[in-house]
């Protein structure tokens, strides 16, 4: 089974939960738990950051022949 790139599936998580955090419907519960959207957010951002860093080309990797 082929899945999609990692870094695709967690820009694609962070699109929905900024969604969520502005649907009507989610505004309207009385939804306070001990993580919140701003938590998920945070940690989806720091994966984020995590991958991007881990695809920058090794230097030593470039100049070795």
């Amino acid at each position: 089974m082929d899945l999609p790139p990692l870094l695709l599936l967690v820009e694609s998580a962070q699109f929905l939960i900024s969604q969520i955090a502005i649907h009507p419907d989610y505004q309207k519960l009385d939804y306070q738990p001990d993580l919140t959207i701003g938590d998920a957010q945070a940690a989806i951002a720091y994966l984020k950051n995590e991958l991007e860093g881990n695809q920058q080309p090794s230097i030593a990797s470039e100049t070795s022949v």
